[in-house]
This record gives structure tokens, sequence and C-alpha cells, in this order.
């Protein structure tokens, strides 16, 4: 049974090329990688300077990603509707970037 997360998702999906996997997931893994190290730090009692400075690390590497993934959408999904004359996908991205910028 697939574990919801709270967020809505659509019935759509999306087939990747190799590169595109590779890459997201590399960035991907460095934001796990933060996490863990996050987590760590917590269970080892660190300071919490050095927590806020491993967070800033963390989310860097969750905006990256984003971006990435961002850019990918829009040269693929965004456009090959577009393209066809569908906006939809468009105006999806849109409130979901309203929503990223909150």
């Amino acid at each position: 049974m697939a574990r919801s997360t709270g967020a809505k998702s659509s019935n759509r999906t999306k087939k990747r090329t190799e590169e595109e996997e590779k890459a997201l997931t590399n960035r991907l893994n460095r934001a796990i990688g933060q996490l863990n190290g996050i987590k760590r730090m917590l269970e080892n009692d660190a300071y919490c300077q050095d927590i806020l400075v491993q967070t800033t690390a963390a989310t860097a590497a969750i905006n990256s990603f984003s971006k990435l993934l961002i850019s990918y959408h829009l040269k693929s999904c965004v456009k090959n509707d577009l393209r066809k004359g569908d906006v939809s996908s468009l105006d999806e991205f849109l409130k979901t970037l309203e929503k990223m910028l909150k």
C-alpha cells in the first residue's frame, strides 16, 4: 500500500531519460545525506549552531534538486503540452510555483 505524503498527486506519469534520472537522483541523494547528517548530529548532542549550518546545506541541496526538476519539467512536459495547444500543465506549474514561493 502506498504511503500518503499529504500532498495532492496527479495521476500523470513522466518517463525520464537515464540522464535526467541520474542527475535528479544524485541531487536527491545529496539532500538525503545532509538530512541523515542532521539526524546523527541530533543523536550525538551536537551544538545548535553546528546543526543550523548543516540545515542550510540540506536546504541548498533540496533547492538544487527542485531547480533541476523545474528545468526538466518546463523543457519537456510543459513544452510538449504547449505544442499540442494544451495550457493545463503550464497553469498547473504556475499554481505549484506560487505555493513554492510562499
